[in-house]
């Protein structure tokens, strides 16, 4: 089915914004307000415009995308000795970690209670929690999840060696599981405020938050990964950011049910009509189809606007899915390294 044939999908596209507001919104504000009290347990993230991380001009980003176990940009970045700025989503820090690939800042943002804190090992999780709720062991994302007490405890620990060398840009929105876990670790804490909507409209819910807590607000895109991009770009100052596991898709071959929002498009539509959910487009930089549901398909919307303001050039390097357009340029993450660091 081509972009075009999907009409429940394109038009959940343009609502995107509303619905993730009800799916998030409150719960972000209201972590938000709680995390006032940990304030003093770690800097602004206005502080990392002072810090120099990593050398030269140039950053990685590391998302966790499902091109990263198929590119494995990791082992690149360890063979060419890379020496400037890694930045990782949360959901990539295990695949660094295990590779032994310590990023300079990792970030995090969604609110979620529970599922979150699974990236930095969760000490309270059970086999019976692990039954109520199949998020991670349904999705076509890191193996080292199929053992999932096994791979929370490879994580527990690896986080607790490597934790306090690692800064992390940590969301005001984020639960208190994972603001306890990462202050647990020794991680390195820089707060910032994510944009809920314009900070200029009269009573803004963002304003309301930095004039509470005074960390500085960044517009992430709706999600971690177009969040590490900004981080980048914007925060340390490098004028030439690298993506890499930023997909915003899956790849064709990929069963819907591995998908993020399997459970929530069979309840809108049915198992059997999934196809006017779901947006096919082709990646001609890798002459390849893939698709994408309405959540990602407005993270690629949002993220090809930013790129267009950005005053840093921006590479992607996933070698697959669907972020391409205007003010990015598409290369492999060897040429971009010949080229650039």
């Amino acid at each position: 089915m081509s972009e075009t044939q999907s009409n429940i999908g394109l038009q959940l596209v343009q609502k995107m914004g509303e619905l993730t507001w009800d799916r998030h919104g409150p719960m972000g504000v209201a972590n938000a307000k709680r995390n006032l009290a940990f304030r003093d347990q770690g800097k602004s993230l206005a502080a990392l415009r002072k810090e120099q991380l990593g050398e030269g001009d140039t950053a990685i980003v590391i998302a966790a995308g499902p091109s990263l176990k198929r590119q494995d940009p990791a082992k690149t970045l360890l063979e060419r000795n890379y020496k400037g700025a890694i930045v990782t989503t949360e959901s990539a820090l295990l695949y660094c970690l295990r590779q032994g690939l310590v990023p300079d800042l990792t970030v995090t943002l969604d609110p979620h209670a529970t599922r979150i804190v699974r990236w930095f090992g969760d000490p309270h999780l059970t086999r019976e929690s692990l039954k109520a709720d199949d998020y991670f062991s349904r999705q076509d994302m890191d193996k080292a999840f199929a053992d999932e007490m096994a791979a929370n405890q490879e994580i527990l620990s690896l986080l607790n060696t490597y934790g306090p060398r690692i800064r992390i840009a940590l969301s005001t929105s984020a639960s208190q599981a994972v603001v306890d876990r990462v202050l647990e670790s020794g991680m390195q804490v820089y707060w910032w405020n994510p944009m809920f909507d314009d900070p200029d409209a009269p009573d803004s819910i963002t304003a309301e938050l930095q004039a509470m807590n005074r960390f500085p607000c960044v517009n992430a895109g709706g999600n971690v990964g177009s969040a590490a991009w900004m981080m980048a770009g914007e925060v340390l100052g490098k004028p030439k950011v690298a993506l890499t596991g930023v997909d915003f898709s899956y790849y064709d071959e990929t069963p819907h049910r591995n998908t993020q929002y399997y459970k929530e498009a069979v309840a809108l539509v049915g198992e059997d009509n999934l196809d006017q959910v779901f947006i096919r487009l082709f990646n001609p930089h890798v002459n390849a189809w893939f698709y994408t549901d309405p959540a990602y398909m407005w993270y690629r919307e949002s993220f090809l606007e930013m790129a267009r303001d950005a005053e840093y050039q921006t590479f992607n390097c996933t070698g697959g899915g669907i972020l391409f357009g205007d003010a990015i340029a598409v290369c492999p993450l060897s040429e971009f390294l010949d080229k650039h660091a």
